[in-house]
């Protein structure tokens, strides 16, 4: 690794975070504490690779210890690869040499393979029937006039802009349809949004840890993420970071899911969504917020904080990704984006080089959803379905794997689960081969953090929850154990 680092942490911020880990065995040498304390922080990625770390001089001031105890622990970290040092440059954490961590999302089984394998890699549910059919129903009587076209349409439908325009309307955010471009999933609306604020090589934020696909499509795109940690056990957004980062990196673009975050599952407060929005303002940052789980909500009466939107309803600062990918069904691939007139007149015109347009059909179903009742319909069969599936995996889990760690969502799709001091990508693994996929923590993170970690989505019902949980939980003995060989698990078992 070079000595050039993403970027520095001060002393009295570094000394911040350590301090919600208070030392509990006294036994241990002070500098082992602080040691592990900070690989406790690269790990779980509140303090991303490739950060500098103050001087010693200034950072034992900090924390109100001798020089000799930080220096000790540097050289510890530097032992066991979580620090690199050089003359003159300073040090900056890294991670141990080794196999390259799992970055990429994991793709999906095939429909015919789930009868072997148990599938938690992919946080989507089937469609919600008879809802979608009676859509596609509807649309099929809409789509004559539309035969008689080229089928052309890159800003999407006029049908489906003004009753998308009419729902953000109705929440509370005025939009007119000029403000809304319908894009090939929510995927396809961050890559569009990603090409036309943030060309190659240019500083994108993100929450860290975020959605694995689309942190490779950035990275794939060329961009410089910049790594923002959430906040102490992962439930919240560090508003203080943000504006630290935001101050002094000026990225160009910063994507935040504020909604039943994906994976932590964690639900940003008002204040800091307006906060937010504020800092991204004050920096000259473009925040785009991805809806795409907002939806899936368990207990609408708790008063959920306004969109994002509803903090720059010009659409200038704040731009909004929506996809029906979560809410009703992934199959159809259908998303969009809300923004300011000239954002959308933008991407419409460079979409010309991308893929010109959505299909027609799914556009008119969609279309045929918001505006019949269909929509509201079909989300309260998702929300109560993912409900029960959620209690299933927290019983399961509570059963199974009680020393594993998480917080309970109040909506989303994703559990974020802390697998009780245990490689999360060793975990998976070995869950492969017992017939259960599950992504581990690496994915979701940058340059490696989250190994303690996995993603499990509750998409899968009891008894099958139960099972799925139950092969987890006999991967995890072996890692614990230290099986490291495919022979460890039954071939039998093997999908």
């Amino acid at each position: 690794m070079s000595a050039r680092w993403n970027s520095a942490v001060g002393a009295a911020q570094l000394a911040r975070l350590l301090g919600s880990q208070q030392r509990t065995d006294t036994r241990t040498p002070a500098y082992r504490a602080l040691a592990e304390g900070i690989r406790l922080l690269v790990l779980e990625g509140r303090v991303p690779v490739a950060t500098r770390l103050p001087a010693e001089r200034e950072f034992a001031a900090a924390l109100s210890v001798s020089r000799t105890t930080v220096a000790a622990a540097f050289e510890a970290l530097r032992a066991e690869g979580f620090l690199e040092s050089r003359r003159g440059a300073g040090s900056w954490t890294a991670v141990p040499a080794g196999s390259p961590p799992p970055t990429r999302g994991l793709m999906p089984l095939p429909p015919e393979s789930t009868g072997a394998v148990i599938d938690l890699a992919c946080a989507a549910l089937p469609a919600p029937e008879p809802h979608l059919a009676e859509a596609f129903r509807g649309a099929l009587d809409d789509l004559a006039p539309y035969t008689h076209t080229h089928g052309d349409y890159p800003a999407g439908l006029p049908a489906l802009r003004r009753a998308l325009a009419d729902r953000y309307t109705a929440r509370g955010v005025p939009t007119m349809p000029e403000q809304i471009m319908v894009t090939t999933g929510a995927m396809g609306a961050v890559a569009a949004l990603a090409r036309l604020l943030a060309p190659q090589g240019r500083r994108i934020a993100v929450e860290h840890p975020s959605y694995a696909n689309v942190l490779q499509l950035l990275r794939d795109s060329g961009a410089r993420l910049v790594a923002v940690p959430m906040t102490a056990g992962l439930g919240g957004w560090d508003v203080p970071a943000w504006r630290g980062v935001l101050r002094e990196s000026a990225p160009r673009m910063a994507y935040v899911v504020a909604d039943f975050h994906n994976p932590t599952g964690a639900l940003a407060s008002a204040e800091d969504r307006r906060a937010l929005v504020d800092a991204a303002r004050s920096a000259g940052t473009v925040l785009v917020a991805d809806e795409t789980m907002a939806d899936i909500a368990f207990d609408p009466d708790a008063g959920d904080p306004p969109p994002m939107a509803s903090f720059d309803p010009g659409g200038s600062a704040v731009v909004t990704v929506g996809s029906v990918s979560k809410s009703i069904w992934a199959g159809m691939r259908i998303g969009w984006v809300r923004a300011a007139p000239e954002v959308v007149r933008r991407l419409v015109a460079a979409r010309a080089f991308a893929d010109l347009g959505s299909p027609v059909l799914e556009q008119l179903a969609v279309a045929r959803l918001l505006t019949s009742g269909g929509w509201e319909a079909a989300l309260a069969d998702r929300s109560a379905r993912a409900a029960a599936n959620r209690d299933a995996l927290v019983a399961a889990l509570r059963r199974h794997l009680p020393d594993w760690e998480f917080q309970v969502p109040r909506g989303g799709l994703t559990l974020w689960t802390r697998t009780g001091g245990l490689s999360g990508s060793r975990i998976a693994e070995v869950a492969e081969r017992f017939g259960v996929r599950v992504p581990s923590g690496p994915r979701f993170g940058v340059d490696g953090a989250f190994e303690g970690y996995v993603r499990l989505p509750f998409t899968v019902a009891d008894p099958l929850a139960d099972e799925a949980v139950g092969r987890l939980a006999r991967a995890a003995a072996l890692v614990a154990e230290g099986a490291a060989t495919a022979t460890d698990a039954p071939r039998s078992q093997v999908a």
